[in-house]
Order: C-alpha cells, then sequence, then structure tokens
C-alpha cells in the first residue's frame, strides 16, 4: 500500500479465507479486475488460472528450500514452477520473480531455467546415495511424553536399543521443528530400509523394540507411534 498507494491490494491465507465463501469471494474480485494485488500464502498457486495476472512474486524462496525434508528441493520446484505458471497466458508472456539470497542454487536455476529433467536425474542421484525413497523405505517414530526429561531419556533408550537392531539404518532421535504439541513434547527417529528386508520380520522386531521401552519402569506413560513410508 506504500509502493502501490492506488492499488487495490488484498490478502489470501489462512485467516481471511477461513470459509469457502470468503475464499470464493477473494478469487472472484481478483478474476474482475476489482483487485490489482493479491498478496498470499501457497494457496494462491493450487489450481487458479486467471487470464490478466501479468506478474508474479515469490517471496523468500530459501525458505522452502531450507526446509529439513528429503522432498524440499522436489516440492520447491513444484511450486515455483506453479506459481510461476500463473503469469502470462493466452500467448501473453508474463514476469517471474524469485526472491532468494542463493541465485545459484540448483534448484532456482532448474525453475529458472524450465529444465525439469536435470532436477529430476540430480534428486534420483542424491536420493539413491543417501538412503532415501524410492531406494529405501522410510519409517518415522514418534516418542512423545508430557516431561521434556523422559521424552529425551525415552528416546535415547529407544535409538540406542534400534540401533543395536538396524545399525545405521537408524537416524536420531531428534527434535522436530515443532517439538512440543498440546504439552506433549516430541522426539523423531527415523528407519531406513533397503528393499528386499522381510517385512514381517521387521515389523515384529520394530513392535518388540516399542513394547521393551513402554515397559520400561521409567517410560509407562511414553507414547510411541510409526508411520510407515510417511508422506
Amino acid at each position: 500500500r506504500i509502493i502501490f498507494p492506488d492499488a487495490k491490494v488484498v490478502r489470501m491465507d489462512l485467516d481471511t479465507s477461513r470459509t469457502r465463501k470468503s475464499h470464493e469471494n477473494i478469487i472472484r474480485s481478483f478474476e474482475r479486475g476489482e483487485v490489482d494485488i493479491l498478496i498470499g500464502t501457497q494457496m494462491i498457486s493450487k489450481g487458479l488460472d486467471f487470464d490478466n495476472v501479468s506478474v508474479v512474486g515469490i517471496l523468500n524462496a530459501d525458505s522452502m528450500l531450507n526446509y529439513p525434508d528429503f522432498r524440499a528441493f522436489e516440492r520447491s520446484y513444484q511450486m515455483m514452477a506453479q506459481v510461476g505458471g500463473r503469469a502470462g497466458r493466452k500467448h501473453k508472456q508474463g514476469t517471474v520473480v524469485i526472491q532468494t539470497s542463493n541465485p545459484d542454487n540448483p534448484v532456482i536455476l532448474d525453475v529458472v531455467n524450465n529444465n525439469f529433467k536435470n532436477l529430476y536425474h540430480g534428486q534420483l542421484d542424491e536420493r539413491e546415495a543417501f538412503k532415501y525413497p524410492p531406494f529405501y523405505r522410510l519409517i518415522h517414530l514418534t516418542i512423545k511424553h508430557k516431561n521434556p526429561n523422559t521424552v529425551n531419556q525415552a528416546a535415547e533408550y529407544f535409538g540406542t536399543y534400534l540401533r543395536g537392531l538396524f545399525n545405521d539404518r537408524v537416524v536420531g532421535p531428534q527434535a522436530p521443528p515443532i517439538s512440543k504439541i498440546q504439552n506433549w513434547h516430541i522426539r523423531k527417529v527415523m528407519l531406513k530400509i533397503e528393499s528386499g528386508v522381510s517385512l514381517p520380520k521387521l515389523k515384529e522386531m520394530l513392535r518388540n523394540a516399542i513394547n521393551t521401552v513402554v515397559s520400561h519402569p521409567g517410560f509407562k506413560a511414553v507414547v510411541i507411534q510409526a508411520d510407515v513410508d510417511p508422506m
């Protein structure tokens, strides 16, 4: 509003689009040209097709690229390519501006050059080297307790026990980005399992490991949840 005082600016995010009607009203206003600048979260990129959009800006692309997830580069490329596709329609050339402190990042370069194949092959090579899907299966194990000291002790005990069974297939324990939800303190352990492993035997070993922890006198109220092939 300071830079473009004469422009009609509208926000589209979870706070302004809580109901279906409010979401649709914002979209219709933008389609009719009643709104000049639409600012919002990633929901703007999802399935919206506007004829009159000439400029799209992606703010702080680094936050997506630096997210602690092996799919961060894939998702970042997908989102930036999708958002970029909002600009320019029906043979009209659009402009996409990406804000980044690292313009030489390979994902940024692949987006700029529209080089999906390069991203695809690069990501496959990395995932094979670092033991991620589709070459390995992942199991996320979540350890929860209302006391932070107890959850730390249980997670360390669990991690050590699992390493005795699965060796270097075990990653963690560590605190996730959101480490406390509704008074529950959370720690994560990840298992990377190569193809060809007997799944029934793996399941039995994992169930026994979980039972060993939760039956420990000091960890009676600890909760352990397994998420196989987490998405």
